[in-house]
């Protein structure tokens, strides 16, 4: 009797990335928006070390590259009630505002959060907050720069802290916001571009 055997590693891997492709179409309804494959190659893992590694873009050429997340937050009755002007007034002060900071703020310190993230002499940091309908907050940050490696990473944290300081700052009105989606909506330079990034509010 022959016993069955789990498929390697390799198999397993190329599977899920299969199935994340698919996952990846669905939810954007069936059509493709990257302009090349992904990659089944971990950049900032050293195969032949299996450690973790930043990658080396010294042989890159420098280019415009650019970049828009977003972060989308549900806000209970209790806080978007308090909707005013543009803004939220909370007990510690305008919430839209100080999100917009600390987004900024952020952005530009992408680097030392995240261990393999290059430094970059940011030009551009602009966060955009509005109620989209009257619980669901979007959160849009967008970065730019001319530099060898992309400012993804840059939004993406941009948009995630502007998120959490909206949190923060309606803790004492509510706990019941909720942090629901985080995703990269365009980049532009390097290798490919994906999304639309004239129409971030979309």
């Amino acid at each position: 009797t022959r016993l069955a055997v789990w498929p390697p590693a390799r198999v397993l891997f190329q599977a899920s990335i299969t199935m994340r492709r698919s996952a990846v179409a669905a939810m954007r309804g069936g059509s493709q928006r990257l302009a090349r494959p992904l990659s089944t190659k971990l950049s900032h893992v050293d195969p032949s070390r299996n450690q973790p590694t930043m990658v080396d873009v010294g042989h890159k050429n420098v280019t415009r590259r650019t970049a828009v997340a977003r972060s989308e937050m549900h806000l209970p009755d209790a806080v978007a009630s308090q909707l005013q002007n543009g803004d939220i007034r909370s007990p510690k002060g305008p919430v839209f505002t100080t999100a917009i900071i600390a987004g900024v703020m952020a952005a530009k310190k992408t680097s030392e959060l995240i261990p393999f993230c290059h430094p970059l002499p940011l030009d551009k940091v602009d966060v955009h907050i509005r109620l989209d309908s009257p619980n669901r907050l979007l959160i849009d940050c967008t970065v730019a720069c001319s530099h060898k490696t992309g400012v993804e990473m840059e939004a993406l944290t941009g948009a995630s802290i502007a998120a959490l300081c909206v949190y923060d700052m309606c803790k004492a009105l509510s706990h019941e916001m909720v942090v629901a989606d985080t995703r990269l909506v365009s980049k532009t330079g390097g290798k490919s571009d994906i999304g639309t990034p004239s129409s971030p509010a979309n």
